[in-house]
């Protein structure tokens, strides 16, 4: 099983917790911000030295809440891979729509080939309108009046510019002509004559993976067909195992063959390691609370089951006993607590591709080590 470490990225947040201050009372200054970047660098190679297969961070831009700091994980994502040997790295999730997609394939190649082929190409649609409109999209939050609209136009603009990005990075030319996105654009002279095609510089030269967020019905349904691997986070115990199956479905219908156990697809479980399991909810519960504060009004609930039986409405926010006994996604306990709740996982499912979320928000990065110490050498030990 290949176990990999996703960090949100945030800054040390000592009054993190349910009720005041609201996320956006908070405001970080510039050396608060870098020292936590700092942080997450040397959290990576902690991870590298652990035996931790992969890195996650997530993009995110303008939060001077603190939340989330790395706007460009490519670039962090190349300065990790000078620091480490042979950690896997990845972004969950590039927002494809908030990039110029031939800038996005350049700088994924170039992550890719410095590492040595450890880069992990993560995309997904985006969470957060203040940075879809400022970047050139939209996006249909929960909070966002325009919501079906929104969500309509980042879709197309999220598909065709992963159709320049494929094309871009597996051929040695491309055009692509579409309803966003027009590569090359006609009628550019250049040497006496007109451009028809462009090569991406530099391409990549290891094989390479895709994985995307799957967060709604549509997505579920489309990323199989793509071929790509598909991450599942945040959803009720029982809709990750629906979902999960219908995957690999909708992946045999389109590509004739059955996946492999757990091939294609990826569990994140948000985990907290204490003694026992009452000194692990005493630890993590600030955090969890934190987490919902900041990502409720968002819609982040989808995944969540309400009380009949069905999705729960965006808008909820869970308190710590229904994440961790009713929904079963943050994992909180003793050591021993946790390889169970993980080993239920990896036998119902099949697991193969595991991401663990150590770090809550407002965490201290001294917090956040000796919680990837003690996963990698009391947890991880008993599921070997």
């Amino acid at each position: 099983m290949r176990t990999g470490v996703f960090l949100f990225g945030g800054v040390e947040m000592p009054d993190a917790g349910a009720g005041p201050p609201a996320p956006t009372d908070r405001r970080y200054d510039q050396h608060e911000v870098w020292r936590a970047t700092e942080q997450i660098l040397d959290v990576g190679v902690l991870a590298d030295r652990l035996g931790f297969d992969s890195f996650w961070l997530t993009e995110h831009h303008f939060q001077y809440e603190g939340y989330e700091v790395i706007p460009n994980g490519l670039l962090i994502g190349a300065i990790l891979a000078e620091r480490t040997e042979r950690l896997r790295i990845g972004m969950a999730f590039n927002i494809v729509p908030q990039w110029h997609p031939l800038k996005l394939a350049e700088d994924f190649a170039t992550l890719h080939n410095i590492s040595g082929g450890r880069g992990i190409l993560g995309v997904g649609r985006g969470t957060v309108p203040r940075e879809a409109e400022s970047l050139g999209t939209k996006i249909g939050s929960f909070d966002n009046p325009d919501q079906v609209a929104a969500d309509e136009l980042n879709r197309k603009m999220f598909d065709e510019a992963m159709e320049v990005i494929t094309r871009a990075l597996d051929n040695e030319s491309f055009s692509f002509h579409g309803e966003v996105f027009d590569f090359p654009p006609p009628g550019i002279p250049d040497r006496g004559g007109f451009v028809e095609t462009l090569s991406l510089v530099p391409r990549p030269l290891y094989p390479y993976e895709i994985w995307q967020a799957i967060t709604s019905p549509p997505t579920l349904e489309q990323v199989p067909v793509s071929g790509w691997g598909g991450v599942f986070w945040n959803n009720h115990h029982s809709f990750v195992k629906m979902r999960w199956e219908r995957f690999a479905e909708i992946y045999a219908d389109k590509h004739g063959r059955e996946l492999e156990r757990g091939e294609k697809r990826m569990l994140v479980l948000c985990t907290c390691v204490e003694d026992t399991r009452e000194q692990a909810i005493e630890s993590v519960r600030n955090g969890h609370d934190e987490f919902w504060k900041f990502l409720g009004p968002y819609g982040w609930s989808k995944g969540y089951m309400g009380d009949d039986g069905k999705p729960a409405k965006p808008g909820l926010i869970p308190t710590l006993d229904d994440s961790m006994d009713r929904q079963r996604t943050w994992v909180v306990g003793s050591p021993d607590d946790v390889a169970e709740t993980i080993a239920w996982y990896r036998d119902e499912l099949g697991i193969e591709n595991l991401a663990l979320f150590p770090a809550m928000p407002g965490d201290p990065y001294r917090k956040v080590e000796t919680q990837l110490h003690r996963l990698a050498e009391e947890v991880l030990p008993q599921l070997a």
